[in-house]
């Protein structure tokens, strides 16, 4: 075989080299053995002439020396030596590649590979022994560390370099045998990695490293992450070091936690620990082993937030909340993300919050003026939290609504009341703040809040008798807008809800039809003497619109006559009814003569009776212009409160002061001025009294007993037979107000004494419906 020379082959082509140039260098490559023959070619020497190619059998193989083992092994063992004592290499890299591929030709691979490995392992275990003398600087000892590490490395892909082959056919061939860099590892591992007293230093050494940088010191990253590069290498990165790190991580963060949460305030720890999260994951894109990533964040995290979720939460959440922190609220919500139940807890605090504080708004009475702006900006701020900093958790959001609803009706009735008048303020024609677009968004958060109310009859009572104040006098802002309330109405309680409401809109469009038919006619008729005076008359249907009291006034002769004429033409198109007049409701505009010229008073029909007194008297006494007018005590003081002693005072009070009383006198006022040609007197009977206000709660509670009344019979009549407690059950899921069991009790003993169900003759907890 043609192997047997190549030793002598590397010896003569290197002092050939060194000799002569020219000389020809020694070919031992024609020794191919191909089916036992030698190639031979030959050639005449002739430019342009064809080789020949005789091929002749060989008479006999090629003998390997005695001593090509052992000779080919020292050439080898020297080359290793020279690469672990970083001197130059006597031979030519070919030449030593040559040589491990002859020798694993020569079935020699498996003992070459043993002289490898106990080449390799002697030098590795004399290098340990400097790293088992006494240690002093800590970085000193990690530096000679990596670099014998990344020396071992070059050394071993150097030889590696060099058995290639061996590496390549020998190791493949043996699933059992290490490759020649994972035997390098091994070696290193079993030598020197795994030396209890090394191990412990280093890892020691990399920990202090580790520590000085979480407590801001500058640490050489690139050494750090070659070492653990180096034990993750050698896979022993999790026994050496990752527990002892992950536990020097816990006690570092459990004392810095405690510690952090006593001197700084929520916002600033928050910074603090996004801070070391960001630190933590730098060093983990730095230096630290994948692997570690999902124990050691879930350490910090534990340490830092799951540790202290109350404390956090109850040390700052309400002032955050309070004083709309966004960005630290943001962060919160984020870092509870990240730990398990902190986003549960959060929500736990923020519903305990929002209930608190919205109480705060509704229970107390002097807040009534503004409870339900108050109410609005309150939501509209939640929301923005949940949406912006909360990320619009569907679980915040429902919280939010059930905190709402919740401290709403802590105060029964009043903020339902509220609501209804502040969706009057907002319709009313005086109130022109607000384009179309933004009444109708101020509508909408109203609704919002209108669902909140448990009582929302309360709520329709008010809105009645207020839509009605605004439809009589004509104060709606637009018809439009009133239109859009009363569908947002219908959608959200139904028809039935709004039937009454629409009804009263229906009244208005047919009384102005009402009044074009009865103008018409009076242009013809006979009495001339009133078409100076203009009467619109609005034809209200009793069932659809508010209660109010019959008053009897003393009217002008000129307005009976009208009223009368009035009559006849209605019932003569629409017999069978009966109108009732409602002076309460009237108003007028008087022309009016001063000093200064004459001037429109838009005033209340009970301002303009008091204000024709003076037509023939120039001073009246308080007693005179009751007896002339028969209005009511309190309600003639409002009147005459409100053209004597307010903005436009056309009359003048004598004594003067702010108060009405019976032994006061009047006169008219010449001497009143004015910019305006058209004067609004302020219509005191139109704003409501106490007496009003207790009056429309006490329909409202009329009307729950009549609807508690007619649900008990309703299921009783269906069941026939029913438990006082399945009874109550029933009720509470039919009625859509709140009500006591007490309440409940006392509709059904009432219905017991009316005959309409009785007690059961053996079981006197249950009932029977009477037919």
């Amino acid at each position: 075989m043609h192997s047997v020379s190549l030793v002598k082959v590397s010896s003569e082509a290197k002092k050939m080299h060194h000799t002569e140039n020219d000389k020809k260098r020694a070919n031992f490559s024609a020794l191919n053995p191909v089916n036992g023959a030698i190639i031979k070619t030959t050639t005449t020497g002739k430019p342009g002439d064809v080789k020949k190619i005789i091929i002749k059998n060989m008479k006999s193989f090629p003998s390997i020396p005695e001593n090509f083992e052992e000779t080919t092994w020292n050439q080898l063992r020297k080359a290793v030596i020279a690469i672990q004592t970083s001197t130059p290499i006597e031979y030519s890299l070919e030449c030593l590649c040559q040589a491990v591929s002859h020798m694993c030709e020569d079935k020699m691979d498996s003992q070459l590979y043993v002289n490898l490995t106990a080449l390799v392992e002697q030098h590795v275990k004399a290098n340990i022994v400097p790293f088992l003398s006494e240690s002093g600087d800590k970085l000193v000892y990690l530096k000679k560390m990596n670099d014998y590490w990344q020396s071992h490395c070059q050394q071993m892909i150097m030889i590696r370099s060099i058995f290639l082959y061996l590496d390549r056919i020998y190791v493949l061939n043996n699933p059992t045998v290490h490759s020649i860099w994972e035997m390098g590892l091994e070696l290193f591992r079993d030598h020197i990695a795994m030396n209890n007293l090394v191990q412990a230093r280093t890892v020691e050494g990399i920990l202090i490293l580790i520590e000085k940088e979480r407590h801001g010191d500058t640490v050489d990253r690139s050494l750090l992450k070659s070492l653990l590069r180096m034990l993750s290498d050698l896979q022993i990165y999790r026994d050496a070091f990752e527990q002892k790190f992950l536990m020097a991580t816990k006690h570092l963060y459990q004392a810095e936690g405690q510690a952090k949460m006593e001197e700084l305030d929520v916002p600033d720890y928050l910074q603090h620990v996004d801070k070391r999260l960001n630190e933590e994951e730098e060093r983990l894109e730095h230096y630290l082993d994948g692997c570690t990533r999902h124990q050691l964040i879930v350490t910090v995290e534990r340490q830092l937030i799951n540790e202290h979720v109350t404390g956090i939460l109850q040390k700052g959440l309400d002032q955050l909340l309070e004083e709309n922190r966004l960005a630290d609220l943001t962060r919160l919500y984020k870092l509870f993300c990240r730990v398990k139940n902190g986003t549960t807890e959060l929500c736990a605090h923020f519903n305990a919050y929002i209930k608190k504080k919205g109480r705060t708004i509704v229970i107390d009475p002097e807040k009534d003026k503004s409870m339900v702006q108050d109410l609005l900006d309150y939501k509209d701020k939640m929301d923005n939290i949940v949406n912006t900093c909360f990320e619009k958790n569907e679980k915040f959001g429902n919280s939010l609504r059930e905190a709402f609803e919740y401290f709403i009706n802590q105060r029964s009735n009043k903020p339902a009341e509220l609501i209804a008048k502040y969706v009057d303020m907002k319709l009313r024609a005086g109130n022109k703040e607000a384009t179309e677009e933004e009444l109708e968004q101020i509508l909408d958060k109203i609704m919002v809040q209108f669902r909140f109310i448990h009582g929302k009859d309360v709520f329709e009572a008010f809105y009645k008798k207020d839509l009605a104040k605004r439809l009589l006098v004509g104060k709606s802002a637009s018809v439009d807008a009133e239109k859009s309330m009363l569908s947002k109405l219908k959608q959200e309680c139904g028809g039935g809800f709004t039937s009454k409401l629409e009804g009263m809109f229906k009244d208005m469009e047919l009384s102005r039809d009402i009044n074009f038919a009865f103008k018409q006619s009076m242009q013809n008729s006979e009495h001339k003497e009133l078409q100076n005076i203009d009467l619109t008359v609005n034809i209200l249907t009793m069932g659809f619109w508010p209660t109010y009291p019959v008053m009897e006034v003393t009217l002008p002769q000129e307005l009976l006559q009208y009223q009368s004429i009035f009559n006849k033409f209605y019932l003569a198109k629409h017999s069978g009814r009966k109108l009732q007049w409602q002076p309460t409701l009237g108003h007028c505009v008087l022309k009016a003569q001063f000093d200064a010229g004459p001037k429109d008073l838009q005033v209340s029909l009970f301002q303009a009776l008091v204000l024709l007194l003076f037509n023939y008297n120039a001073a009246i006494s308080f007693e005179e212009i009751r007896a002339a007018v028969i209005i009511e005590v309190g309600e003639l003081k409002r009147t005459l409160q409100s053209l004597a002693c307010g903005k436009a005072r056309v009359l003048t009070k004598i004594p003067k002061g702010r108060e009405v009383e019976t032994t006061d006198k009047f006169q008219f006022n010449n001497e009143f001025t004015n910019k305006l040609f058209r004067i609004k007197i302020n219509q005191i009977q139109m704003k409501e009294t106490t007496e009003e206000q207790k009056a429309t709660e006490e329909r409202v509670y009329q009307d729950r007993q009549y609807q508690i009344d007619a649900a008990i019979v309703r299921i009783m009549k269906m069941r026939k037979t029913l438990s006082h407690n399945l009874l109550i059950t029933e009720l509470y899921k039919q009625l859509t107000f709140p009500v006591k069991p007490a309440d409940l009790k006392k509709r059904i003993e009432s219905l017991i004494d009316r005959d309409y169900m009785e007690r059961d003759k053996d079981n006197q907890n249950q009932y029977n419906y009477v037919a």
